[in-house]
């Protein structure tokens, strides 16, 4: 699905007013949901969530946090639900032949790093990780899934939109009211400038909780090789005018592009206009590591933009992770 535009107005619309009373039922519903006791699997499970509906930046948050784990000396595996994917129980990913309609897009990108299950149950997917050799469970997504307890809860927000209008699905794009959902953060990470994401770190820090800021980085050697270049963009991720601007504040030269829903699942038949399009204009296809990863072998035929979260206080990222119990 593609986020409706009126979310990330600051001000609710028409619409998104039309539509609170809805959201309300449904915030109400997610928030009481949270509440639960969730089980315990044994080794610590850190979660990195967000409020909304949407991507925030969860997958790199999830990657620089195993990356720290790793250095730590700890072993991680990560937990995903794997959007789309077809598997009935858990499934340790094989990075070198599962396909993202197999297990999703996240899940081929965290595997590259460490091991990954992906399950539709949480518990039957924690055990699985245990089994996998964990001994700390990190999980892309689940803050308002309340199946496994939690050792510690990051919430990743886009600084840009932040909670955009502070509305719950369907009009707009908190899973649950805010107040609801700060008992259950234990930390905040912002990714990228703007004001709404400043007023998150600001409502973080009066609450008490550590706030981290960071931007998602470009491959430094893929950067340079895009300035003064014409390339045709194309995304399927939560905001893929994020991409888009990313290319243009590297100095490409984006002569069109075209934003797909979320998870999209490109067929033959639209990866082959789209270079064909590129083709007529002289520019270079390129998309993102997680649309990339959806293309399978179609995409060593483009351009793809690998990007990691770079924090502004790396060692505030150690503080949260060192006093985890082993």
């Amino acid at each position: 699905m593609r986020a409706p535009g009126f979310w990330w107005r600051q001000e609710p619309t028409l619409a998104a007013r039309l539509l609170s009373p809805l959201g309300a039922v449904y915030g109400a519903l997610t928030a009481r949901r949270m509440g639960r006791a969730g089980e315990d699997p044994g080794p610590p499970v850190i979660c990195i969530g967000n409020f909304v509906a949407g991507g925030a930046g969860k997958t790199p948050t999830a990657i620089a946090v195993a990356q720290e784990l790793l250095a730590l000396g700890r072993r991680p595996v990560f937990l995903s639900r794997g959007y789309g994917s077809t598997a009935a129980s858990p499934r340790l990913v094989d990075k070198s032949r599962d396909k993202a309609a197999d297990v999703g897009d996240e899940p081929l990108l965290l595997a590259a790093l460490a091991p990954c299950v992906v399950a539709a149950d949480k518990g039957e997917g924690a055990r699985a990780c245990v089994t996998a050799g964990a001994d700390v469970i990190v999980t892309d997504d689940g803050l308002q899934n309340p199946a496994l307890a939690k050792a510690l809860r990051i919430a990743v927000v886009d600084g840009m939109v932040g909670v955009g209008n502070g509305l719950c699905v369907p009009a707009g794009p908190l899973r649950a009211p805010l107040p609801a959902q700060w008992p259950h953060v234990d930390a905040l990470v912002v990714i990228g400038e703007g004001g709404p994401g400043q007023a998150m770190a600001r409502a973080a820090e009066g609450l008490g909780k550590p706030v981290l800021q960071g931007v998602l980085a470009p491959d430094p050697g893929m950067a340079m090789g895009l300035r003064g270049r014409d390339v045709l963009a194309f995304a399927g991720i939560g905001r893929p005018e994020k991409f888009f601007d990313t290319l243009r504040a590297l100095g490409a030269e984006v002569v069109e592009t075209e934003a797909f829903p979320d998870h999209h699942a490109f067929t033959p038949r639209e990866i082959a206009g789209l270079h064909a399009r590129a083709k007529r204009r002289g520019a270079a296809l390129i998309t993102t590591q997680k649309d990339a990863a959806r293309l399978g072998a179609a995409a060593d035929q483009l351009l793809t933009l690998p990007v990691r979260l770079a924090l502004a206080d790396e060692s505030g990222l150690s503080a949260l992770l060192a006093d985890l119990r082993a």
